[in-house]
């Protein structure tokens, strides 16, 4: 799950740095990003035991 939240990140970044945004904007959204995408993992993982279980 780290890699597909690294690579939202970076995909984010990316789209930010085309925008014409700073790097300090860019990198702001990229760790947000991130941490969306590891936060969703978390309650999806979460979710499924509870269920699973």
């Amino acid at each position: 799950m780290t890699v597909v939240a690294l690579l939202a990140a970076a995909g984010a970044a990316k789209l930010a740095r085309m925008d014409n945004a700073s790097y300090l904007s860019a990198l702001t959204r990229a760790a947000t990003t991130f941490a969306a995408v590891i936060t969703l993992a978390a309650v999806v993982a979460s979710t499924l035991t509870t269920l699973l279980t």
